[in-house]
C-alpha cells in the first residue's frame, strides 16, 4: 500500500553541533583583525595564517564534536592570536629589523608574537584567558614539563614567555614553567633591563624591534645595531609615483642591507674550503663566550665571524622581486581526479621497489619501536605480578609480593621534514623513486608516532618567468640577484595524516612540473617551517641530484651565486640551529656541502640510504646531540646499500 501523501517539506540535513561555535569564532576573529574579508577555515592541522595578494587566509584546528570548556578556550586562543597578528603587526617593518642569524631570528619572531598577543591580553581579559589556554595546551603537547635540561629548552620560548609576563603581568602557563625557570636567571642577569623597557614600547612595533635587537645583542645572539634608515627615508621623498616600483626598490634595499651582514661569513667559509681545513669552526674563528657562560650563549651558539668583507664586495644574495613566488599545496595545482590518476601511475612504475623499500621501512620501524618501550622496573608495590620473585615467598611466607612495570624509554617527540628536489634533472626514474621512498617512510614513521612533512621545490617557469620580464621592463638593473619565480610545494604537512596526503605525491609525475632548482631558498624555507614546530627534536633531510641551477639568475650574476648562498644557509643551520640537517645526493657529491651526508650512485639505492641515515639519527635520540664540530658523518656508500 503506497504511503499517504503529505504536505510536509523534507527536513534539511542536521547541522553538526560544533558549526555554530565555529561561525562565532570566525566572526569574532574577523572583527578583532579588522578584516571583514578574512577567510577562516577549519582543518585537523596546526593553525596558520597566510597573507596573499587576494587577502589573508587563516586556518584553525577543527574542534571536536563534543566540545568542552577547555577545548573551546584553546580554539578561541588560536583565533585571537592570529587576529592580533593581523591587526597589530607590520610585516615589512618586521623584516627590516629581523636579525640574520637563525637563532636570533627565531627569538625575534617569538618576541614579536608575544607583543601582538600581549596587546589583546591587556585590553580584554577574555583574550588573555584564551591565549593562556592555547599556550598551555601547546607546551603540554610538546611535553615541555618533562624537559630535564637547557639542551631541550628553547631559548626563544623562554624569552617570549618572560616578555609576556613583563607586558601583561601573567605568569607563564603551567606546562611551560620549567622552560622559563631553566633560563630565567641567565636572561634576567644579562637582559633583564631590556625586558623592563619592552613594556613602554608594546604599542610601537618599531621601538619594540629596536629594543629587542639590543636585548639579543646582550645575549650575544645578534648585533644590536638597527638598520640604517637614512637612505631609505631620502629615497622615499624622491620615490616615483608608481607604487609597484617603489615597493620593489624598498624591498631590494632591505634585502641588500641584511645580506651585507652575510659577507664576512661567506668569505671566511670560502677561505676554509681553499685551505682544505677540516675544522667546522674555522669560518667563525674563536668564540667570544666567557669560560663560565654555559647558558644562553651555548644554546644559541652565537658566534662572531672574522672580518673580511673586502673579498665579498657585491656578493650578497637577494631576490630581484618576490611578487611572483608561491608556496602552494599539491592539491591546489591540479584537481583530485588527476592526482588519483598520477598516483596510480606512480604505483605502477615501482611495484618491485615498493616491496624492497617496504622491508627496509619495517626494519626501521622495529628499531624505533624497540627504543620506545623495552625495559622493566622490578620490586614495586603495584603493577604486574613478577613470577620470577615467587620462589622467595615459598621460602619465606613473610616476604611481600613483588610486582614489575614496563618502563618507557626516553624517545623524544620528533618531526622529520623530507625536502625533495623537483628540478628537471630529477625527471624520470629519480623523481619516481624519491616520491615512492618518501611515501613509504612517511607511513612507517607515522606508525611510530613520528610526524613527517614532505616538501618539494622548483621554479614556476624556465629561464626567469615574470621576474625576468619585470627586470627587463624596468631597465635591466645590474646585479639583480635571484631572477626567477620560485615555487615551493607542500605535499604533506606534518600534522596531516598519511592517508589524506598519499595521493599528493603523484603530482611529481605531472608533465611540466619539474623545472629549475634554487636550493638555498628552499632549504631556508623548510628550516623556518621546522623552527615553528613544537616538537623537541626536528630533523631535515634534503634529497637532491645536483648543485643549484637557474639559467636566468646565473646569466646576470656570478657563476657561483646560487651555490655560495646554499653554502651560507647550510652553515647557518649546521652551526646555529637546533634542527638536525642531513643530505642525500643522487649521483651528486653532497658531502662537500653538508657535514652529515651520503652520496649514492643510482636512484635505486635511495630507499636504503634514507632508512639507514634515519636509523642512525634515531639511535642517537637517547643521547645528547654532540656539538656541530663532532657531527661530521659522511656515511659510506656501503652503509647506504645495507
Amino acid at each position: 500500500m503506497p504511503p499517504a501523501p503529505t504536505n510536509r517539506r523534507p527536513a534539511s540535513p542536521k547541522e553538526a553541533p560544533q558549526e555554530p561555535f565555529k561561525r562565532a569564532v570566525a566572526g569574532a576573529m574577523r572583527a578583532m583583525a579588522r578584516s571583514p574579508a578574512l577567510e577562516v577555515n577549519f582543518a585537523p592541522e596546526r593553525p596558520s595564517l597566510v597573507a596573499g595578494a587576494d587577502g589573508a587566509k587563516a586556518r584553525l584546528t577543527e574542534p571536536p564534536r563534543k566540545l568542552n570548556v577547555r577545548d573551546a578556550a584553546i580554539l578561541r586562543g588560536q583565533a585571537d592570536s592570529l587576529a592580533l597578528r593581523l591587526a597589530c603587526h607590520d610585516d615589512a617593518l618586521h623584516r627590516r629589523y629581523s636579525p640574520e642569524p637563525m637563532a636570533a631570528r627565531a627569538a625575534f619572531d617569538a618576541l614579536e608574537q608575544a607583543r601582538c598577543e600581549s596587546i589583546g591580553a591587556m585590553r580584554m581579559p577574555g583574550v588573555a584567558a584564551n591565549i593562556s589556554a592555547m599556550l598551555d595546551d601547546r607546551y603540554q603537547r610538546s611535553h615541555a614539563d618533562e624537559i630535564s635540561g637547557r639542551d631541550d629548552a628553547r631559548l626563544e620560548d623562554a624569552l617570549a614567555l618572560l616578555a609576556r609576563q613583563r607586558l601583561t603581568g601573567l605568569n607563564p602557563p603551567q606546562h611551560a614553567q620549567k622552560i622559563v625557570e631553566l633560563w630565567r636567571d641567565t636572561i634576567e642577569e644579562r637582559a633583564g633591563a631590556d625586558l623592563d623597557r619592552l613594556s613602554g614600547a608594546v604599542e610601537d612595533q618599531k621601538l619594540f624591534a629596536q629594543i629587542v635587537r639590543e636585548l639579543l645583542s646582550h645575549l650575544d645572539m645578534a648585533s644590536g645595531e638597527a638598520p640604517d634608515e637614512t637612505t631609505s627615508d631620502e629615497e622615499s621623498e624622491d620615490a616615483p609615483q608608481n607604487p609597484d616600483q617603489s615597493e620593489s626598490d624598498d624591498r631590494d634595499d632591505e634585502e641588500s642591507k641584511s645580506a651585507a651582514e652575510m659577507d664576512t661569513a661567506l668569505a671566511a667559509e670560502d677561505a676554509e674550503q681553499e685551505g682544505e681545513s677540516d675544522s667546522a669552526e674555522a669560518p667563525y674563528g674563536e668564540t667570544e663566550r666567557e669560560a663560565d657562560a654555559g647558558d644562553a650563549e651555548e644554546a644559541a651558539e652565537a658566534r662572531h665571524p672574522a672580518t673580511n668583507a673586502a673579498e665579498r664586495a657585491g656578493a650578497d644574495y637577494h631576490a630581484y622581486t618576490t611578487r611572483f613566488d608561491e608556496i602552494i599545496r599539491a592539491e591546489e595545482l591540479c584537481d583530485v581526479e588527476e592526482l588519483d590518476r598520477l598516483r596510480a601511475y606512480l604505483d605502477k612504475q615501482l611495484l618491485h621497489l615498493s616491496s624492497v623499500v617496504g622491508r627496509l621501512a619495517n626494519r626501521l620501524q622495529r628499531r624505533l619501536m624497540a627504543q620506545q618501550s623495552r625495559s622493566w622496573e622490578f620490586d614495586l608495590e603495584e603493577g604486574m605480578l613478577d613470577p620470577a620473585r615467587l620462589p622467595r615467598i615459598i621460602i619465606d611466607p613473610q616476604q611481600p609480593l613483588s610486582f614489575k612495570r614496563e618502563k618507557d624509554m626516553d624517545f623524544r617527540d620528533t618531526v622529520v621534514t623530507l625536502l625533495l628536489d623537483n628540478s628537471g634533472s630529477m625527471r624520470g626514474r629519480p623523481i619516481t623513486v624519491a616520491a615512492t621512498c618518501a611515501d613509504i617512510l612517511a607511513r612507517t614513521l607515522e606508525r611510530c608516532g613520528v610526524k613527517v612533512e614532505i616538501l618539494g621545490f622548483t621554479t614556476r617557469a624556465w629561464k626567469g618567468g615574470q621576474s625576468r620580464e619585470a627586470w627587463i621592463a624596468e631597465g635591466k638593473r645590474a646585479n639583480p640577484g635571484r631572477l626567477n619565480d620560485i615555487r615551493h610545494i607542500i605535499y604533506k604537512a606534518a600534522d596531516a595524516p598519511w592517508r589524506r596526503a598519499r595521493r599528493n605525491l603523484g603530482l611529481m609525475m605531472r608533465e611540466g612540473l619539474l623545472k629549475e632548482n634554487i636550493d638555498g631558498e628552499a632549504l631556508d624555507w623548510a628550516h623556518r617551517r621546522l623552527l615553528a614546530r613544537t616538537e623537541q627534536r626536528r630533523i631535515l633531510m634534503m634529497i637532491s641530484d645536483g648543485a643549484p641551477v637557474d639559467d636566468s639568475t646565473l646569466s646576470v650574476n656570478a657563476g657561483n651565486y646560487l651555490e655560495r648562498h646554499l653554502r651560507q644557509i647550510i652553515h647557518e643551520i649546521e652551526s646555529k640551529s637546533p634542527v638536525e640537517l642531513i643530505a642525500i645526493g643522487i649521483g651528486h657529491d653532497v658531502t662537500r656541502y653538508y657535514r652529515r651526508a651520503v652520496t649514492i650512485v643510482d636512484a635505486e639505492e635511495l630507499g636504503g640510504a634514507m632508512t639507514e641515515k634515519l636509523a642512525e639519527l634515531f639511535s642517537e635520540s637517547a643521547q645528547p646531540a654532540p656539538p656541530p664540530t663532532q657531527r661530521r658523518s659522511h656515511a659510506p656508500l656501503a652503509a647506504a646499500r645495507r
